[in-house]
């Protein structure tokens, strides 16, 4: 029972570092919480299904097709309502308005494409029963697709020259400006990347779930949640809150079971945790 809880957990943290890894980096370096990263998971699903709503579709292909089409969407996002928003110095509250009209306009428009009802995947998962242990094929290119996204993010944030102007921008904006570094530049194809990577979060979760328009949203709190314990602007951190919280929400599923309260609870543990570290360490774990 335990290492099923386990499996469960890592798993729900693959979904919540894939998720909320584009959402930190860019709230580093943009200065504000894009609320419209609930649609880019959504439409990350939507063009997932447009390959895996038939038997035959192929995981991959849809995975790599979301990444990239979602970093497009995110790119044009940001320069067509975001750039201009930003060079005019504009508020931060207006942003994060800004950020939830987005949102809104991109989750209609996917309504008015794909329609309002509940769909899903024409996939059958293969499951892999290692003695107690309940392994689906979804979990493990889940699991493996975030273990390989954090390794390279890692190398590229400490090896190239492009991240380690990710984390100059991150760090200080005004002195990375004057060493000549294009911030412009950094934050549009930061905003692609991490958008893409939220797509392919949104492929996961629709996979294991349904297709709907609203699914982003389902997964919006707890992207925020990891994104502001992990410290925001870090990665690092990010990954030690999204491991915090899976583990959080799948152990708190045993615990409400055990005492009959509903398994609706279980976000409100992970908020918990979060506020009980925030209470000692403000600005979350890796600042």
């Amino acid at each position: 029972m335990t290492g099923q809880i386990l499996v469960n957990s890592l798993v729900t943290a693959s979904l919540y570092l894939l998720a909320a890894t584009g959402l930190t980096l860019t709230f580093g370096l943009s200065r504000f919480p894009n609320f419209a990263y609930a649609e880019f998971v959504t439409a990350g699903a939507f063009i997932g299904f447009l390959i895996l709503q038939n038997p035959d579709g192929n995981i991959l292909t849809a995975l790599l097709l979301s990444f990239f089409g979602v970093g497009l969407i995110s790119m044009l996002s940001y320069s067509v309502v975001f750039r201009p928003l930003v060079a005019r110095s504009t508020n931060l509250i207006y942003l994060m308005i800004s950020s939830i009209a987005l949102g809104y306009v991109l989750r209609h428009t996917i309504g008015e494409i794909w329609g309002w009802r509940t769909q899903s995947y024409q996939q059958l998962w293969q499951v892999y029963q290692i003695g107690d242990l309940r392994i689906t094929f979804l979990w493990i290119i889940m699991f493996v697709t975030a273990l390989c996204a954090g390794i390279i993010l890692h190398l590229f944030l400490t090896r190239s020259r492009l991240g380690k102007a990710i984390r100059a921008i991150a760090n200080n904006p005004d002195l990375a400006a004057v060493t000549g570094i294009n911030k412009q530049k950094i934050i549009l194809l930061t905003w692609f990347f991490g958008a893409g990577l939220a797509g392919t979060a949104g492929v996961f979760r629709a996979a294991a779930t349904r297709v709907v328009p609203m699914l982003g949203w389902d997964i919006l709190l707890p992207m925020f949640a990891v994104t502001v314990l992990g410290g925001i602007g870090n990665f690092y951190g990010l990954i030690v809150a999204a491991l915090i919280l899976g583990f959080a929400e799948n152990f708190g599923v045993v615990f409400l079971t055990g005492i009959g309260l509903s398994n609706e609870y279980r976000m409100a543990i992970a908020f918990v945790i979060l506020i009980v570290i925030l209470v000692f360490r403000p600005k979350g774990l890796a600042r």
